[in-house]
């Protein structure tokens, strides 16, 4: 049974001090809506208020308080029209991408990539200050000109590679999209491994001055790790030398002539 006493009990009207504390704690909440409870008791204690956390957590609760929750952000996504893939042969698979870097005056440089990932081939590396969609396709098409399609292109789902205009190109060309899932860089592993490369060897030891200088550095790197610089996952040869060595060129197949390769292996060992 409930006692008369607890039944006719009427809590006390709360004093001046706790009104004070409740207008403030309200004024509080307005001025830092992103502010929790934790925030709001360690900014009344700083105004020397003897309040702990769970007091103003009751107060926050009482009053309706809370910090509204974040509007999930959409993340737009490339409708992919291939399946992921392993590249097999030359101008299977092409990835392609952005390295963002800046000048020594602060103006902003941004590089697309478009690399080979059979024969690791980088077709292109170039810098600019701001780079559309309408420009991604122009260096695409150069690359295409001078290497043949690919079957598949690799890329994130940056607003470049999933612009409307990118996707009628490609499908024009028939060239079947690869969109990786967001947050996942890992399933564009070729290309972020060439910007370690390129970051750690080029723009790391570098100091671009103007985005001409920067042109010119980077297609001096693009060359050198096409045609010099040796790649561990290709037995310590060039990208261009190992492209060379699994598709001869086609004058040497139509004249019979042996291909460099096996004419330096019967070269005579002294």
């Amino acid at each position: 049974m409930l006692s008369r006493a607890t039944f006719w009990y009427q809590p006390a009207p709360p004093t001046s001090t706790q009104q004070r504390l409740a207008k403030r704690l309200r004024a509080l909440s307005e001025k830092h809506p992103r502010y929790g409870y934790r925030r709001i008791a360690a900014l009344l204690c700083q105004e020397g208020w003897p309040v702990g956390k769970r007091h103003i957590q009751r107060l926050r609760r009482a009053d309706g308080l809370r910090v509204p929750p974040t509007k999930r952000r959409i993340v737009r996504r490339g409708v992919s029209t291939g399946l992921p893939t392993k590249a097999t042969h030359r101008s299977h698979v092409w990835t392609w991408d952005f390295i963002s870097d800046a000048t020594v005056r602060g103006g902003a440089l941004k590089m697309l990539t478009i690399l080979d990932e059979h024969t690791r081939e980088c077709h292109v590396l170039r810098p600019e200050r701001a780079l559309r969609a309408a420009d991604v396709l122009a260096w695409l098409e150069r690359a295409i000109q001078e290497h043949g399609a690919p079957a598949f292109l690799r890329s994130d789902n940056g607003p470049e590679f999933i612009a409307k205009e990118v996707q009628r190109w490609l499908a024009e060309k028939q060239i079947k999209t690869i969109y990786i899932d967001p947050g996942s860089p890992w399933q564009s592993g070729f290309v972020e491994s060439f910007h370690g490369r390129f970051r750690d060897e080029c723009l790391n030891q570098e100091v671009l001055w103007t985005l001409t200088e920067a042109r010119v550095v980077v297609a001096d790197f693009r060359h050198h790790y096409n045609h010099s610089r040796p790649h561990g996952k290709l037995g310590y040869q060039s990208p261009v030398r190992f492209a060379a060595q699994i598709h001869p060129p086609a004058s040497l197949v139509e004249a019979g002539q042996p291909h460099p390769t096996q004419l330096q292996a019967n070269q005579p060992v002294d």
